[in-house]
């Protein structure tokens, strides 16, 4: 069998689905998943081998008017995620038109002249399936793409036919990575992110876009019993001590919640028995300082 590569960069407005989209391709949760705007911070890359045939995801933030310092280097990881790939994948809301953002998105592909899908997700929320085709008539105009598909990511609906069109872009190369590897993520950024997801879920609309998570400490050791468990350890930083009081919770219960729905995550990827140890820190304002985005592993400098 032909060795193939493709790789694919995942581009749309925030809350169109690139996460969700990126996870349902691979098979695996690699991507932390949320119905806040900007929950991808960062290019995150996701791996399927099927078939003879490497795919290597790019998932990127959300294009959006960047408003901070982290802002900014999240629109620069959308901009460099669409340089040296083969394909990009753009998600589109389809119960929404397309904004101003999106067009100098597209306008800039044109110059690039790299292959572009448009994938139309969340069609399981639109009840006239007539309406669906005036919505691809209308996308055929703005743009030449490669192929419109409509999905449903959240029913697991044309995830397969997205997959087809992509492989039909491979080109014949070795693979890049292992064939049973999933991501290039290293685990700690996969742990930090796994509690950073359990806050956009658990806590308000603001808060959340505050907090940075870094993983302090990870080290497998074996219990009284003799198995194996792995000890983490998560400092969760906030920008007001108001914020730290929220995060905490009344008797801790914030902070217990999250941890214990973190710690069930961790477990069934890494397949080890977890001891999660989380602490809350203020750093006021550090979206806006470029030393701390940096230490936090946010800064996409090439």
């Amino acid at each position: 069998m032909d060795s193939k590569t493709v790789f694919v960069s995942i581009v749309g407005r925030p809350n169109a689905g690139k996460s969700s989209l990126l996870n349902a391709m691979v098979g695996e949760k690699v991507a932390i998943v949320s119905d806040k705007p900007q929950t991808t911070r960062t290019k995150i890359t996701g791996i399927l081998t099927k078939d003879g045939t490497q795919y290597v995801f790019i998932d990127t933030p959300g294009i959006h008017k960047a408003k901070t310092k982290l802002g900014e280097h999240m629109m620069k990881a959308v901009k460099d995620s669409v340089s040296e790939i083969d394909v990009i994948v753009f998600v589109a809301d389809a119960t929404k038109k397309f904004g101003e953002n999106e067009a100098e998105f597209l306008e800039s592909f044109k110059k690039s002249k790299i292959p572009v899908i448009l994938v139309l997700n969340k069609i399981d929320l639109i009840e006239e399936k007539e309406n669906l085709l005036k919505i691809i008539d209308e996308a055929s105009r703005l743009y030449e793409f490669e192929a419109i598909i409509p999905v449903s990511v959240l029913e697991n609906d044309g995830i397969e036919l997205v997959l087809n069109e992509i492989s039909k872009l491979a080109v014949e190369s070795p693979h890049f990575f292992p064939d049973d590897m999933l991501t290039d993520q290293p685990e700690r950024v996969i742990a930090a992110e796994i509690v950073r997801e359990k806050f956009l879920h658990l806590l308000s609309e603001e808060i959340p876009h505050g907090i940075a998570v870094t993983v302090e400490e990870m080290k497998e050791r074996k219990d009284k019993n003799g198995n194996d468990i792995l000890d983490i350890s998560a400092n969760i930083f906030c920008e007001k001590d108001s914020h730290k009081g929220i995060i905490i919770g009344k008797n801790g219960d914030m902070l217990k919640k999250a941890g214990s729905l973190s710690r069930q995550d961790m477990e069934d990827f890494f397949g080890i028995k977890i001891n999660l140890q989380l602490w809350v820190k203020v750093k006021p304002d550090w979206r806006n300082k470029e030393g701390m985005i940096k230490n936090f592993g946010l800064a996409n400098s090439k």
